[in-house]
Formats: C-alpha cells, structure tokens, sequence
C-alpha cells in the first residue's frame, strides 16, 4: 500500500500563508508610548515636564541669587578689613603725639615761640596730616553731655552752674577712625554743687 502524500494530523501548510501564529512579531505587545496613549494623557505628561522645569529654573535662580550676595558680602568684609587694617598701628603712633603736643603746651607757657619750638609744631602738623589720610581725626568733647562710648572719665568737677554730666576739661585727646571710636578721650565731667542750707530761703528777719 503506497504512503500518503500528507500529514493526517492537520492540513499541509501553504506557501504564502501569514496567518500561522509563528509569523514575525507573532505576539509581541505593542510598544510603550506609541500605540494606546490618549491626548488626555499626553497633556498630563507634558504637564508634570513643564513643572519640573520651572522648579528647576526656580532653584538655579535662587543660586544665582545667593552668589550674588555671597560676592557682595565677601567684597564689604575685604574692604571693612582693608580701612582697619592698619587700626593697631596708629594706636601704637597715637602717644608719639600726645607726647609732641604736651612738649608744644610747655614750651609755650615757659618761652613762647622758639625756632625750635616751631620745628616741633611742624612736625606735629605733619603727624595729623598722615593721620587724616588714614581716617583718623581727633574728638571735640569740651562741652559735650558726658557719653561712656566716647569718653572716659577721670574726674568729677563741682560746677557752680549746676549742670551735671558735661564735659569741662580734656585730660588725653580721643580719636576716631573712619567714625568709630579708636581711643576714647580722657575727660573731667561736671557734677551739681551741692545745694548749701539756708541758701535763698527768706527768714523773715528780725520780729519788732
């Protein structure tokens, strides 16, 4: 008995044929984000991007802005520290002064003016020119209220007046640098007499 010319477990496959399931891409899922996404979501999408970024560009801003005032701060500080930088300096030259003017006071109440006693004054002249330049000016404190952060008292002097707490006498000039107190000034400072008893006050005199 001849064989038979097909499978008899089905039908032969024909040449052509796509519909067996073993064809390409037989069973693979379509592709995420091309097929099967809605315009409603893909505004969403877009949405949540557009988001990110502006908190992105918020926060580089806010950087931006933070060194900036970095720089700023950085550059006031250097100059703060340029114009009192040479602070201790002057102090250490300040009693080379005092000492020069003292001289000056003397010789003038001794002998007037002298060739050499008008070197001195020029060379005192030429101190306070350099000092000036740096910042440095002296106080005007005759006359002015009593004030701790400019002042140091030394003494109390009675005033006959009866103001109290005013500055009368200059013991030590005082300086400031660049309108901060470099060396207070050395002062007396006036306080109330003391009110004597009886003073003013009308008796009546004698009775008849």
């Amino acid at each position: 008995m001849a064989a038979l010319p097909f499978c008899l477990s089905g039908a032969m496959h024909e040449p052509g044929d796509d519909s067996s399931p073993t064809g390409p891409g037989a069973g693979a899922p379509p592709e995420e984000g091309t097929v099967g996404e809605s315009p409603e979501a893909l505004r969403e999408a877009l949405s949540a991007k557009s988001q990110e970024v502006e908190r992105l560009r918020d926060r580089l801003l806010r950087l931006q802005a933070e060194f900036e005032n970095s720089k700023k701060r950085m550059a006031r500080e250097k100059a703060e520290y340029l114009k009192f930088a040479h602070e201790g300096l002057v102090l250490e030259f300040l009693p080379v002064l005092d000492n020069l003017e003292w001289a000056i006071a003397s010789a003038r109440a001794e002998a007037g003016s002298t060739p050499l006693l008008e070197g001195i004054e020029m060379i005192a002249r030429l101190f306070r020119a350099v000092l000036e330049k740096a910042g440095v000016t002296p106080m005007e404190v005759v006359g002015q209220p009593f004030d701790p952060g400019y002042h140091q008292a030394v003494e109390q002097i009675e005033s006959s007046h009866g103001d109290g707490d005013v500055v009368v006498e200059e013991v030590r000039k005082g300086y400031l640098m660049e309108g901060r107190v470099l060396r207070p000034a050395m002062v007396k400072v006036s306080r109330p007499a003391p009110a004597v008893p009886g003073k003013g006050r009308d008796d009546g005199g004698s009775q008849a």
